[in-house]
């Protein structure tokens, strides 16, 4: 069952998703999903290290005690990798248009990229991103999108 973790009161507290739209199965591209398994082996390395004091919760990302990630670590970690890599800084609400952008740019349909987003009107997605699908229509698309 997939949950919202979420800062209720100063404590974090997993909490239903908003809408029904939020429950959802996304396919991984291939690269993604070799990226998670990388990810899943380093953890349970980290499983390891850490013993008994391991707290088996099964998030996907974690602290490397099993632990639950607090929004504020994750954004001071990814504005330090911004800086580390020579990038200007961004909101971490970015990454969402990034790959709404990335995926019409590799010639993922609209309506794929309106699903991944959550979008419930493809509308919506055709109004903030429709001259990118337009630039997309205008290029071959790759193998990955037509299945040939």
């Amino acid at each position: 069952m997939a949950h919202s973790l979420t800062l209720v009161g100063g404590k974090l507290s997993l909490t239903e998703p908003r809408t029904e739209r939020s429950r959802r199965t996304l396919v991984l591209p291939g690269v993604v999903a070799a990226s998670r398994r990388d990810h899943r082996r380093r953890q349970l390395e980290e499983r390891l290290e850490a013993g008994p004091r391991w707290q088996d919760l099964g998030y996907v990302f974690a602290t490397p005690s099993g632990g639950p990630l607090h929004a504020r670590n994750v954004l001071r970690a990814f504005h330090l990798a911004l800086t580390a890599a020579g990038l200007p800084s961004v909101t971490f609400h970015s990454l969402r248009h990034s790959a709404a952008s990335f995926l019409l740019a590799s010639g993922a349909p609209l309506k794929v990229t309106s699903e991944v987003l959550g979008h419930s009107q493809l509308a919506t997605t055709a109004d903030l991103y429709g001259h990118l699908f337009e630039e997309a229509k205008q290029r071959k698309p790759p193998t990955a999108w037509t299945g040939s």
